[in-house]
């Protein structure tokens, strides 16, 4: 069964009959799916694969970067460009329309970011980050102690100035979220297997924050990646596949999938198909509500 229901409104959001499809195997962690519409191709990590990889239908799979410097999140921004969390190097870089690569962030008052996770931007180009410790392991990074002594959550300026902690009582957070109209955001706590709710201000920073779900199931993983669609509902990799929540926190059901799901992007012409990163595949399955 690859639809787990748990409230008739799960139909809303996707065919309980339908199927997941293996797009591509043979990765060793696979993370991050960004789509391209404009190419019609998804570029996505590996991260203990130190490389970063493009699919589309026409081509199949081609290398994109390596080394990627063991990238994990990235998100495209609004000029196009690309964003991405690198776990072996603890910063954040921007990768420029001329292909060069730019350092955003790699220090907190002088001490070097844990392992930047996953990534996001506003509209107006602040861009969103998070920073666990899962890059300091060996198998998702370089092992190495920590010189912060916590996990938090950053914001910067499009051009990598102005690094502000918004929060620093996260067990180890993960990934991120805007609410469809901006004035919300929500971040996954891996190791409490909750997703949290924050108000945003116009100039950015966090407030009232409060648990807006947790995730309850069977199967390996923990809240991974973090997206919502066009309705405020919410898609959460988390155990057994991914995880799906209305605005208000019920979990309508589980899309499940074989393998640990880590993240998951909506592409396609209609952005109703969700490509999976899960382990060593990339998957793909079609809903009928758009992704954001």
């Amino acid at each position: 069964m690859t639809i787990d229901v748990r409230d008739k409104k799960m139909g809303e959001i996707i065919d309980p009959s339908a199927e997941l499809e293996t797009v591509a195997g043979g990765f060793r962690f696979t993370e991050g799916p960004v789509w391209y519409p404009e190419e019609r191709k998804l570029v996505f990590s590996d991260i203990p694969g130190n490389q970063m990889h493009v699919w589309s239908a026409a081509k199949g799979v081609a290398s994109y970067r390596k080394p990627s410097h063991m990238a994990n999140g990235n998100f495209r921004d609004r000029k196009g460009r690309l964003l991405t969390c690198e776990h072996a190097t603890s910063m954040v870089t921007r990768e420029e329309k001329d292909g060069s690569r730019k350092v955003l962030a790699s220090r907190y008052k002088g001490k070097e970011l844990n392992s930047p996770n996953d990534i996001i931007e506003r509209p107006d180009g602040t861009i969103f980050f998070t920073d666990p410790t899962y890059g300091r392991v060996a198998e998702y990074g370089v092992e190495r102690p920590e010189e912060l002594g916590f996990r938090g959550v950053y914001r910067i300026d499009e051009d990598g100035g102005n690094l502000t902690l918004l929060a620093d009582d996260f067990v180890q957070p993960n990934g991120l979220c805007f609410s469809p109209d901006g004035r919300k955001i929500y971040i996954n706590d891996s190791e409490r297997l909750h997703i949290r709710l924050f108000d945003l201000s116009e100039a950015g920073d966090l407030s009232n924050g409060k648990v807006f779900a947790e995730t309850v199931g069977e199967g390996l993983g923990s809240p991974d990646g973090l997206k919502i669609d066009a309705k405020g509902n919410v898609f959460c990799a988390s155990q057994g596949g991914v995880h799906v929540f209305d605005p208000e926190g019920h979990c309508l059901g589980v899309i499940r999938v074989p393998e640990e799901t880590a993240n998951f992007g909506f592409g396609g012409d209609d952005r109703r198909t969700m490509f999976i990163t899960a382990s060593t595949s990339l998957y793909r399955i079609q809903l009928k509500q758009p992704g954001i």
